[in-house]
C-alpha cells in the first residue's frame, strides 16, 4: 500500500512540473514594443464605425373612441402632475404641460396651468411670454391684452414685454393703444433702444412731427452725445439741415466738454462735409485738435480725429493744407517716440532734418511759416 501511494505522489509531482513548464513556455519572451501601435482614439473611432444603428421609434397610438381619448388624457395629465410634484419650480415643465393642453384644445386648463406656474415664479419673463403668445396665437386678444398688462405692471424693466405688447397693438391696427403702451413705457425712463423704437413706430405711422417730439423728449430725458446724434441724424434724414445743425450746436452748448468724445466731433464734421460746408468742417477738426487734455473725455481718441481730418483734406483740401496735415501727423509721431525714448538721437536728427527742409520749402512761399519753423528748430535744440 505504501508503495502505491509513493508512486501516485511521484506521478502527481511529475504532472505538476510538466504543467508549470508548459505555462512558462507560453509567456512572452520578447518585451519590445510592437512596431504597429494602436491609439485609444483609433479604437474609439473603429468602435463608433462598427456600431449598429438601432433607432427606437415610438409606436403610434390610435385612438378609436372618446373613452380611449379620456384615458389617454388622464394618463398624460397624471405624468405631468407627477413630474411637477417632484420638481415644482421647473418652469419648462409647466410650459410644456400648458402647451399640451392647448393641443388638446383645453384652453381653460392651459390658462389654469399658467396661473399656477405664475404663483410659483412670476418674475420669470419667459413664462409671461409663453402665456401671452398662447393667447395671441389662438386669437384671444382680450386675454392676451390682460396678460401683457399684468406682465408689464409686475416686470416693468423687462423691455421684451413692452416690445411685444406694443407690437401686438400695432399689428391689430390700434394705433392709439400702441402709443399709450409706449407712453407708459417711457414713464419708467428706459434706455435708448426704447426711445428709438417709439420714434420708429411714429415714423411707420407717418407721424414725422410726433417722431421729432419723441427724439426731443429723449434728449431732455438723457442729455448725452449719443442722444443728440440720434436727433441730428433724424433731422438730416428728414431733409431739414438747419435743425440737424442746431442739434449739434445744442450739444456743444448744453453738454460739458469732458463729455463730448471724439466720435461726436467726427460725426459733426462729416455732417458739414455732406452738406458742402467745407470751411465749417475744417474749423470743427481744428477745434477738436486744439482741445486741451483736461477738457477731453475718457473715450477721446486723437488718432481717429487725425485720420478723419487727413481723409477730409485729401478729398477736399488744397495741396498746402494736405501737406500741412501730413506734417502735423509726422511731428506727432516724432514727439511720441521721443517722449518714450528721449535718448534716441537718430529720431532727434530726423526730426531736425524735417524741420530744416520745411524752412527751405517755405523760404519763398510764406515768410511767417519760415520764422515759425526756425523757432521750432531752436526749441528742439534747446
Amino acid at each position: 500500500g505504501d508503495t502505491r501511494e509513493e508512486g501516485r505522489d511521484e506521478c502527481i509531482l511529475t504532472l505538476g512540473v510538466s504543467e508549470l513548464c508548459g505555462r512558462m513556455s507560453g509567456r512572452v519572451k520578447n518585451k519590445a514594443p510592437n512596431p504597429r501601435q494602436i491609439t485609444a482614439e483609433q479604437l474609439l473611432r473603429e468602435a463608433w464605425e462598427r456600431k449598429e444603428e438601432t433607432q427606437t421609434k415610438v409606436p403610434l397610438q390610435t385612438i378609436n373612441d372618446a373613452q380611449e381619448l379620456r384615458e389617454y388624457q388622464h394618463r398624460r395629465r397624471k405624468e405631468f402632475e407627477d413630474r411637477l410634484r417632484m420638481a415644482r419650480t421647473n418652469i419648462p415643465t409647466w410650459i410644456n404641460y400648458a402647451k399640451w393642453e392647448v393641443v388638446q384644445r383645453e384652453y381653460t386648463r392651459a390658462r389654469s396651468i399658467f396661473e399656477r406656474a405664475l404663483d410659483i415664479d412670476y418674475r420669470n419673463h419667459s413664462l409671461w411670454l409663453a402665456y401671452a403668445e398662447m393667447e395671441m396665437r389662438h386669437r384671444f386678444i382680450n386675454h392676451a391684452r390682460n396678460v401683457w398688462d399684468r406682465a408689464t405692471t409686475l416686470l416693468p424693466r423687462v423691455d421684451q414685454l413692452w416690445f411685444k405688447y406694443a407690437y401686438m397693438e400695432e399689428m391689430l391696427g390700434r394705433e392709439d393703444q400702441a402709443r399709450a403702451v409706449f407712453e407708459r413705457w417711457m414713464g419708467w425712463h428706459p434706455d435708448e433702444h426704447a426711445w428709438v423704437a417709439f420714434a420708429r413706430f411714429e415714423l411707420r405711422r407717418g407721424k414725422v412731427e410726433n417722431a421729432r417730439e419723441v427724439y426731443r423728449r429723449f434728449v431732455k430725458e438723457s442729455p448725452a452725445p449719443s442722444s443728440f446724434l440720434r436727433l441730428a441724424r433724424f433731422e438730416e434724414k428728414s431733409g431739414i439741415i438747419s435743425l440737424s445743425r442746431l442739434a449739434y450746436e445744442d450739444a456743444l452748448r448744453v453738454l460739458p466738454e469732458d463729455q463730448l468724445d471724439s466720435r461726436f466731433y467726427i460725426e459733426f464734421a462729416k455732417f458739414e462735409e455732406r452738406v458742402g460746408e467745407f470751411e465749417r468742417c475744417r474749423a470743427i477738426y481744428s477745434y477738436a485738435k486744439s482741445a486741451s487734455d483736461s477738457k477731453r473725455s475718457v473715450s477721446w481718441n486723437a488718432i481717429d480725429i487725425d485720420q478723419s481730418s487727413a481723409a477730409f483734406e485729401r478729398r477736399h483740401g488744397s495741396l498746402s493744407s494736405t501737406e500741412r496735415n501730413l506734417l502735423e501727423r509726422k511731428r506727432g509721431e516724432f514727439e511720441e517716440t521721443l517722449s518714450e525714448m528721449p535718448s534716441d538721437y537718430d529720431t532727434w536728427f530726423r526730426y531736425l532734418q524735417m524741420e530744416q527742409e520745411m524752412v527751405q520749402a517755405t523760404n519763398r512761399t510764406s515768410p511767417v511759416a519760415q520764422l515759425e519753423s526756425i523757432e521750432r528748430i531752436r526749441e528742439l535744440f534747446c
